[in-house]
């Protein structure tokens, strides 16, 4: 603990902080899937999967609504491309070459280092994959290791219980719950706050090198092992 010369508790000094930039890739690699910086190439494979009655539910807890027709997908989808915060990200299956979902990386402080994942769309097909999970591993690892940030967050709908339970196991720490903290689609919505720190993610990151290992992986693709961040 550090005190000032009026004997108050203060935060501890930062002495060797620069300004992260605000992020900018063409491609993260990992060993199933890949990031790319989402462009109209990718539009065409998202119709297909986001287009489907069975994707409906995964558009509950979006800012958007699904779009009815392809000429107002691909309309809803073209404003992401030059976005630069939300920085929209496609990722791609590795063994199909196809685009299976999309996330953003948002609200974008450079000054005090945070940074937030969000408007995370994944298909039916990418859910509880190995990709959905290496996708988040390949984002935290560049914006912790390659760029810079202080913290990195997650926020849900409080009631959006899948992506709570997800934030958690992706090693993001609950940090409490924002009421009546915006109104989107007519209604109201608390907000569920999760963060991880540059400290928490070198603790954090072995974890998810473990789990992602091929090895880890039997035969049919079944893990092995969980991934449990403690």
């Amino acid at each position: 603990m550090q005190y000032n010369r009026f004997n108050q508790p203060i935060g501890e000094s930062i002495t060797d902080f620069n300004n992260p930039p605000m992020p900018h890739f063409s491609t993260l690699t990992g060993i199933y899937c890949r990031l790319e910086k989402f462009t109209e190439h990718h539009i065409d494979d998202l119709y297909m999967h986001f287009k489907e009655e069975s994707d409906a539910p995964n558009w509950t807890y979006l800012p958007d609504d699904q779009p009815q027709t392809y000429i107002a997908f691909k309309e809803q989808f073209r404003e992401k491309i030059t976005s630069k915060d939300p920085y929209y990200i496609a990722v791609i299956d590795k063994s199909s070459n196809r685009a299976l979902g999309i996330v953003s990386l948002l609200r974008i402080n450079c000054n005090h280092g945070t940074i937030e994942v969000g408007h995370i769309h994944y298909s039916n097909q990418l859910q509880k994959s190995r990709i959905a999970t290496e996708a988040q591993f390949l984002l935290a690892r560049h914006v912790f290791d390659n760029l810079g940030y202080r913290r990195y967050e997650w926020k849900c709908d409080a009631l959006n219980q899948p992506s709570k339970k997800a934030a958690q196991r992706l090693g993001f720490q609950y940090e409490g719950t924002f009421r009546n903290h915006v109104i989107y689609k007519g209604r109201t919505r608390d907000t569920s706050w999760f963060a991880m720190t540059d400290s928490d993610w070198y603790n954090i990151k072995p974890f998810y090198e473990r789990w992602l290992d091929p090895t880890n992986f039997d035969e049919e693709g079944r893990q092995r092992t969980t991934l449990s961040i403690k």
